[in-house]
């Protein structure tokens, strides 16, 4: 078979090009899906504070729960990356190469946040709550808001290399520019939210469900968007 054959047998048929295409720029709306699924297997996270014995009461008392959901976060962070990584094809083809190169950054740094968080959240139901450890666990808790806070930055940087660079490339309107922006503005404000207690802090009703309930439209609305953009030439 020669290599033109070839290329254009790898590009066509069942799984070529158009099914990764496809697959991977619905990826956002996956994100959202096991989001929302492990938020509600995994519940109310305990606020900054809590005493050693309601936090062994919620990490050990709902280890398989907890457990369960970090398989569905794992998952999450999984399809927000190719997400991410179809976003960047399409900028990449529209020549945005460099806000595409930034949503590449931002999302493996949001990536690697989110799943230190897991880790920890896990590491606390699977053993460490129930080792006795009276300081550890109360210290290891205000940590995972802490990597809370601080996802903040790369998701806003992610949320502005998208707005931005599909607005330059003109595959979104004015109107939704500016809202991208709103966004990005929004989502920086979250790493801001350190007050002891009330909206702002890091346990708040802000962190905890404004900013990703904002973040998680924005991922439902671009996923159209790329949706209805036009085919990557070479992306996949």
């Amino acid at each position: 078979m020669s290599a033109s054959n070839t290329a254009t047998s790898s590009s066509s048929g069942k799984y070529g090009r158009a099914f990764w295409e496809r697959l991977w720029r619905g990826s956002g709306n996956n994100f959202v899906i096991f989001a929302i699924v492990a938020y509600v297997i995994y519940g109310s996270q305990p606020q900054v504070g809590a005493s050693a014995d309601g936090l062994a009461a919620f990490y050990v008392g709902h280890r398989t729960r907890i457990l369960i959901s970090a398989v569905f976060s794992g998952l999450a962070v999984l399809n927000l990356m190719w997400f991410a990584a179809a976003l960047r094809a399409t900028l990449a083809d529209a020549g945005q190469d460099g806000w595409g190169g930034a949503a590449t950054a931002s999302s493996a740094a949001v990536g690697a946040l989110f799943l230190l968080l897991i880790a920890v959240t896990a590491g606390l139901a699977y053993s460490i709550a129930g080792s006795g450890n009276q300081s550890l666990t109360p210290g290891l808790n205000d940590l995972t808001w802490a990597l809370v806070v601080l996802t903040s930055f790369p998701r806003a940087m992610l949320i502005m290399s998208g707005s931005f660079g599909l607005w330059r490339a003109g595959l979104i309107s004015n109107r939704l520019f500016g809202a991208g922006v709103a966004v990005v503005v929004l989502g920086v404000l979250g790493g801001t939210t350190w007050v002891n207690g009330g909206l702002w802090a890091p346990d708040g009703a802000y962190s905890r469900f404004i900013w990703p309930s904002i973040g998680l439209v924005w991922v439902l609305v671009f996923n159209r968007v790329l949706a209805r953009s036009p085919a990557t030439r070479a992306g996949w």
